[in-house]
């Protein structure tokens, strides 16, 4: 078995939690937690018929990325950042995540959703804006914790970009 460990970043209440427990459970609460520090969650997907056992890591969702820990990115093998589509400031924290775990990680795979396509047309974020992620290589795509729409693609697309850069 094959286990590989992969964080959600992202600023304060993008949705982070919402999608892991979506993802792990199946299961959605309109309730709000708040994490402290980090939160672990484990996974196994059939993928390409091996079993990938995905070590999921919940960092906190601390909008000044400064404070994120560099030790809990460590040994990584891809991330997921997670930005929430009605608060354009939160693709600005993503994209500042994304330098900090590139310059802790290197070269990994990672895949950026905006959470709550379920509220598309009240989206802050528009598709010009995710066009051009696009046009730099960055993996984006949309989804709802909520309803759970792209969110097991999400974690096997992640998955996939893993297994081919090992």
């Amino acid at each position: 078995m094959i286990q590989k460990k992969i964080c959600l970043l992202g600023g304060f209440a993008v949705g982070k939690t919402s999608l892991i427990r979506r993802f792990v459970t199946g299961m959605f609460s309109e309730q709000y937690h708040t994490t402290i520090g980090v939160t672990i969650e484990k996974k196994t997907l059939l993928v390409e018929d091996r079993d990938v056992t995905l070590m999921i890591w919940d960092l906190y969702g601390e909008d000044d990325f400064q404070k994120m820990r560099e030790s809990y990115l460590r040994g990584s093998s891809g991330y997921i950042l997670v930005a929430d589509g009605l608060r354009r400031s939160t693709l600005d924290t993503a994209e500042s995540l994304h330098q900090l775990a590139q310059s802790t990680l290197g070269p990994v795979p990672f895949v950026l959703i905006v959470n709550k396509a379920d509220q598309l047309q009240e989206w802050e974020i528009d598709e010009s804006t995710l066009a051009q992620l696009r046009g730099k290589g960055w993996l984006v795509v949309t989804g709802s914790a909520k309803t759970g729409d792209g969110v097991p693609e999400l974690f096997m697309r992640l998955t996939h970009t893993i297994l081919e850069a090992a």
